[in-house]
């Protein structure tokens, strides 16, 4: 395990034929993001609760600058005063190491 912080480690999403992170190894990469939860072994999700539509929509447009850039796109909800968010790696069917960077980096956005 690296002491690298997740927002700052390359953002890679695995290709296919890759196997999808399960068991242990989701366990410390998630004790690094509070507030996010793992559904089924398959998906990261977190809801950012906003004061209003517009706050959401300038938060997405954050998040799809920063998508654009890693090459790495999640699954955005925008209802008044929420924002969901969903990630995992559509390539595999599940999740890997990417998807945890990426919702670091967008928990830095948050701030």
């Amino acid at each position: 395990m690296t002491d690298t912080p997740l927002a700052d480690r390359p953002c890679t999403p695995s290709g296919p034929g890759e196997p999808p992170l399960a068991g242990k190894p989701i366990g410390p990469l998630l004790a690094q993001l509070p507030g996010w939860t793992v559904v089924d072994e398959h998906h990261l999700h977190r809801q950012f609760d906003l004061d209003g539509y517009l706050p959401g929509v300038e938060f997405i447009n954050k998040i799809a600058a920063l998508a654009e850039d890693v090459g790495h796109h999640p699954d955005l909800h925008l209802t008044w005063g929420k924002l969901v968010v969903t990630l995992y790696t559509h390539a595999i069917n599940g999740l890997c190491e990417a998807d945890f960077v990426l919702a670091a980096r967008i928990d830095r956005l948050a701030r």
